[in-house]
């Protein structure tokens, strides 16, 4: 037996593998090193590590051959400087010419000339490692390549001198060609130019919005100031713009305003972190709003510039052109603007506002500005835009801004959703314009489980009883929050969205104060869904783009998809209720137009601005006059504007869109609203009376404060205020947005007598008191329309008392 050891013996069930025998003594082989065993089963996958190393040898060999080669192949390029950048034109829809906008607004300056506070805030914004890093960060370059790949946004991943690269030597476009190349290119330049050289030149060639290139032509354009005077505020302002030129600039996009002061947070937090700020001069620094003058070239002066900055945001919004390759221009744009209804909006605004302007003798017509647009109810198409009184001067374009509140143009919005949905009151009652609701001051809204609300009418006015209807006419704000709340606000605020509103429309939320028109809509959403109610619930987007050309060749743009936003009853029922506040409201100045007209005044909270918002069959136009300080960008109340104590909106935004609208249409076939009307909400027929065929009272004539002759105490959109007993019945109060004082009424008071339409005002609190004629004549003891009572309209129908009526009945 062997003395030598035996070989384990495996347990059952397990299998060693085989071992090569032991060669026998004497046998060949004796003394060889035992053969490697092979690899089996999923081993035989993985890499050896001999694979491993040589895998990595040969990749970086081929990478340095690569880096070599492109660094050899690749020449720094003559500067282009944007010296061969072309115009962009912009036309009417005839083919005139609006403006081009291809001239460069650039002033180049040393280093010593910028502050070295912009400086920094430059560093700090795009690269702060910027004076101690090389030219390119593959870190950072892969960093931003797998964010873009996740969805989280373009990122550049870029340094200051691969960017400045881009800027000065390159195309904007977004190839890997443009990159490989901008990678040796940077990589060269550091290697033969010194940091502050790039530094320079990157701030001399980067863009910073309002056409301004380099950071001289930019400190001019927003603070009118030299580079060198910039502040660290002011510099971490232009620095924040590098990052997106057009959206930051906050009088052009006051809806960005916060998105603007977070970078600009970011900007000067990074210069603490530097160390080029202290943390003293930090603390408390104030947001440097820029001014309204752009500095722009007199080209884009009047109405010019506006359009062209609205054409470009529809572009690069809607993903036709990007930003870069629209700044680098040739193209040919023709837009849907047609300039005989553009030089009409524009004479409107002169005539019926501009001119009674007095700047020297009153502070508050220095604040006065306006904005409107008028769209093409069947096609969507933008026909007329005024942004304000010149580009040069006030760079905000009032007809796309969104701050100000749309005040109770909002409220056709509530009644349509409504009808769509077929809402009910708490008590169960189907809504429709002869529904009667409690329009008392502060009444305590019903139903809604979000805490208590109680909001007041305009100067704390008692309605009582009224229909909706009547409530549209005067605009009674406890009448519409509970309408609110019986439809449901959430539904109110999706009825808003379908019609036209941006789903992101800054204070649109589902709250009843959404019905008194907390939101801040621009003119051109309001007008858009304005016009869906004039298209009888169909809904397209509006353009301002009717085609768009680059080297003769045409650029595809959206396709426009018409949906029935809502149903035809809705619409049309709400067009019958609006032509109400037309025609006997608080919109009577609508009148002059001389067309079948529909519509809806507003007011902003403290009367910072007024609005008509208004449409023919053919038209749909909204107009705002607002209230903003020229230096501050604070929004400032109308109060006293124009000489007058309140501006509101049956006064000019309803005279600019009467002028407006008739200018417009004039030549074309005079058409009336084809409605199919919502079951139970018509009421009987009457005669609307225009403006100029009222009386007016030796009282009325001496009131300042109101658009059309009436007497009391103004009220916004239609208001109409419960006056005190007087002899002979007493002078009803009156409306300041062009409102009629109909038949006496006053806040405790009927308004009619159904079955003769006269003026019999049967109050017991200071109403206009008598009885009329049977044809509706003159009312007597005291119901004379020369002591404030309305003459009654034969055959007419109070639609409060007709509600009531039906009700009981």
């Amino acid at each position: 037996m062997s003395d030598d050891p035996q070989p384990k013996q495996p347990t059952e069930g397990w299998a060693a593998p085989a071992e090569p025998e032991a060669a026998e003594p004497g046998q060949p082989g004796e003394g060889k090193k035992p053969k490697r065993p092979k690899r089996t089963g999923w081993r035989r996958l993985l890499p050896t590590w001999r694979m491993v190393l040589g895998a990595f040898v040969i990749c970086t060999m081929v990478l340095a051959a690569l880096f070599f080669l492109g660094y050899s192949m690749v020449k720094i390029p003559p500067a282009n400087a944007l010296a061969t950048k072309q115009s962009n034109v912009y036309l009417y829809a005839d083919g005139t010419e609006i403006a081009r906008d291809g001239e460069v607004n650039r002033e180049n300056v040393t280093l010593a000339q910028i502050s070295k506070e912009a400086q920094h805030a430059v560093l700090a914004a795009e690269d702060r490692d910027f004076y101690t890093e090389s030219a390119v960060d593959p870190k950072a370059m892969l960093r931003a390549g797998w964010n873009t790949a996740l969805g989280k946004g373009k990122q550049s991943g870029s340094t200051i001198t691969q960017q400045y690269v881009k800027n000065y030597y390159l195309a904007q476009e977004q190839t890997v060609t443009r990159k490989v190349k901008e990678f040796f290119i940077a990589i060269k330049l550091d290697r033969e130019t010194s940091k502050d050289e790039i530094l320079e030149g990157y701030l001399n060639t980067s863009f910073f919005g309002r056409n301004a290139y380099g950071i001289q032509a930019a400190a001019q354009a927003y603070y009118g100031i030299d580079a060198t005077e910039l502040t660290a505020a002011q510099g971490a302002y232009l620095a924040a713009l590098v990052n997106a030129p057009s959206q930051y600039d906050v009088t052009a996009h006051p809806e960005n305003q916060k998105a603007a002061e977070s970078r600009w947070n970011y900007v000067l937090d990074g210069m603490v972190d530097k160390g080029w700020l202290k943390e003293s001069e930090r603390t408390g620094m104030k947001f440097p709003t820029p001014r309204e003058e752009s500095g722009a070239d007199t080209g884009m002066s009047g109405q010019r510039g506006y359009i062209v900055r609205a054409i470009k945001d529809q572009l690069i919004q809607s993903r036709v052109v990007d930003e870069n390759a629209l700044d680098a221009g040739g193209y040919r744009i023709t837009t849907t603007l047609q300039k005989k209804k553009q030089d009409a909006f524009v004479d409107a605004v002169d005539d019926q506002l501009m001119s009674k302007l007095d700047k020297k003798k009153r502070k508050v017509d220095n604040y006065v500005r306006a904005g409107g647009a008028a769209v093409d109810p069947k096609t969507g198409k933008v026909l007329a835009m005024y942004g304000g009184v010149d580009y040069v001067k006030q760079y905000t374009n009032n007809a796309t801004r969104r701050d100000f509140q749309v005040g109770s143009t909002f409220k056709p919005f509530v009644f349509t959703s409504a009808v769509q949905n077929d809402s009910s009151t708490q008590d169960g009652r189907r809504i429709n314009p002869n529904t009667v609701y409690d329009g008392s001051n502060k009444r305590p809204v019903q139903g809604w489980s979000g805490g208590p609300y109680n909001p007041a009418n305009e100067d704390d006015v008692d309605y009582g009883d009224i229909s909706v209807r009547e409530a549209t006419d005067k605009s009674v704000n406890s009448v519409y929050a509970q309408l609110a709340v019986d439809v449901g606000p959430d539904d109110v605020k999706q009825t808003a969205i379908d019609l036209g509103l941006p789903a992101d429309t800054p204070e649109l939320q589902p709250y009843p104060s959404v019905a008194l028109g907390v939101a801040t809509a621009s003119v051109l959403d309001m007008a858009e869904a304005y016009a869906t109610l004039a298209n009888h619930g169909k809904h397209g987007t509006y353009t301002m783009i009717e085609k768009v050309t680059k080297d003769g060749t045409d650029l595809e743009l959206p396709k426009r998809k018409t949906t029935q936003a809502v149903t035809r009853e809705a619409a049309d029922t709400t067009t019958s209720v609006l032509r109400s506040v037309v025609q006997r409201g608080t919109a009577t100045e609508a009148l002059n137009a001389g067309r079948p007209a529909a519509g809806k005044t507003g007011t902003a909270e403290e009367d910072t601005a007024a609005w008509f918002a208004g449409y023919t069959p053919d038209l749909a136009t909204v107009v705002a006059v607002m209230g903003q300080d020229p230096v501050t960008a604070a929004h400032k109340s109308l109060y006293g504007a124009m000489g007058l104590k309140r501006v509101n909106g049956g006064g000019a935004p309803t005279e600019i869109w009467a002028q407006f609208t008739k200018e417009a249409l004039k030549g074309t076939p005079e058409t009336d609203f084809d409605l199919e009307v919502q079951e139970g909400s018509t009421e009987s027929a009457y005669t609307p009376v225009l403006p100029s065929q009222e009386e007016t009272t030796q009282d009325q004539q001496e009131d300042p404060s109101t658009d059309r002759p009436s007497t009391g105490t103004p009220t916004t959109d239609g208001g109409t205020t419960g006056g005190s007993p007087t002899t002979g019945g007493g002078t009803s109060q009156g409306t300041t947005d062009g409102g009629t004082a109909t038949s006496g009424a006053t806040s405790d008071g009927a308004t009619g007598n159904a079955s003769d339409g006269g003026a019999t005002g049967e109050t017991t609190d200071g109403g206009a008191t008598g009885d009329t004629g049977a044809d509706g004549g003159t009312a007597t003891d005291g119901g004379a329309a020369t002591d404030g009572g309305t003459p009654g309209t034969p055959g007419g129908t109070g639609p409060q008392l007709a509600a009531r009526r039906a009700l009981e009945q």
